[in-house]
C-alpha cells in the first residue's frame, strides 16, 4: 500500500479497512487479519496496525473475541458510513466545494461527471 503524507499511517490503514467492509470483501461476524497478518500486508510496524484495530473498536467497526481475533461488527457497514461521512464532511468536502467555487463549475456537470464516474468504476 502507497501511504500519503498528509495523514497519519494508522488512519490510512483504517480507510484501507472500512473500504474493505464496503465493498463487502469483509463481511459481517467475519475474522479480519490479525494485528501481524495485517501489518506483515502493509509493511508497517504492528503497533499501527493495534492501534487501527482500537480506533476501529472504538467507532464499533470491528470487535475482539479474546483469545480468538478481531472480527467485523454486525452493524459495521452503518458505523462505517457514519464515521466516513463525518470524514468527508469536515476535512474533504470544503477542499471540493472552494476548486468548485473557483473553478466555477456548474451542478449540472458535476452531476454527470459524478454518474460516469460511478457507471465507469462501479458498473451502476
Amino acid at each position: 500500500m502507497e501511504f500519503r503524507d498528509n495523514k497519519a499511517i494508522y488512519l490510512q490503514i483504517a480507510e484501507y479497512v472500512c473500504e474493505h467492509i464496503l465493498l463487502g470483501k469483509w463481511k459481517a461476524d467475519e475474522k479480519v487479519p490479525s494485528v501481524r497478518e495485517l501489518a506483515v500486508e502493509m509493511e508497517v510496524n504492528p503497533n499501527t496496525v493495534m492501534r487501527t484495530y482500537e480506533l476501529l473498536q472504538n467507532k464499533n467497526i470491528i470487535k475482539n473475541k479474546r483469545g480468538i481475533g478481531f472480527f467485523v461488527d454486525e452493524a459495521a457497514t452503518e458505523h462505517v458510513k457514519s464515521y466516513r461521512k463525518q470524514q468527508f464532511i469536515a476535512d474533504e468536502l470544503p477542499v471540493v466545494f472552494r476548486n468548485i467555487y473557483l473553478l466555477n463549475i456548474g451542478f449540472d456537470e458535476l452531476e454527470n461527471q459524478y454518474k460516469t464516474f460511478v457507471k465507469e468504476n462501479f458498473n451502476a
